[in-house]
């Protein structure tokens, strides 16, 4: 018998281009199978790309999502595809990093998300952006996000 829980996915399974923009990239999401439990998923994307609003040259960063889901886990093929969305897309460090951890906080209502975006330098100066929605629940153990301070990342 099948597990219905997976009968919307529409990306994972099968062959699916990465969106022309990031409003376009669709975010799915299953039921938490261990809702009784909290617990920590970690996202890393260490070869994150965008585009500079001015410039148009590329910027890259390591992005580390951490949440504690509630009804829903994210699908990691939908995050791969809407992730890939930003490589032609034009935006400043801070408000890449806040699209994606605002859009992710509204599709997939986690009981709490951290997100770092670890840019790599432009002009000599890297930024790091930081989010995250409130505390996290009480007791849990939340990893350290495992990237360090800028000295020449790589």
């Amino acid at each position: 018998m099948a597990d219905n829980r997976y009968q919307n996915l529409t990306q994972l399974g099968g062959a699916a281009g990465i969106p022309a923009s990031p409003a376009e990239a669709v975010l799915e999401t299953v039921s938490n199978p261990e809702t009784g439990a909290d617990y920590v998923v970690r996202f890393t994307c260490p070869e994150f790309t965008s585009l500079c609003p001015v410039t148009g040259q590329p910027d890259f960063a390591c992005l580390v999502i951490d949440y504690v889901p509630d009804r829903a886990i994210l699908e990691s093929k939908s995050l791969k595809l809407y992730l890939a969305s930003f490589r032609n897309h034009a935006a400043f460090h801070e408000e890449c990093t806040m699209t994606i951890a605002r859009r992710l906080t509204e599709e997939v209502k986690p009981k709490w998300l951290r997100m770092g975006g670890y840019w790599y330098p432009r002009g000599g100066i890297p930024i790091d952006v930081y989010y995250q929605t409130g505390d996290p629940p009480a007791g849990l153990w939340i990893p350290d996000p495992g990237v360090a301070p800028y000295r020449g990342r790589g």
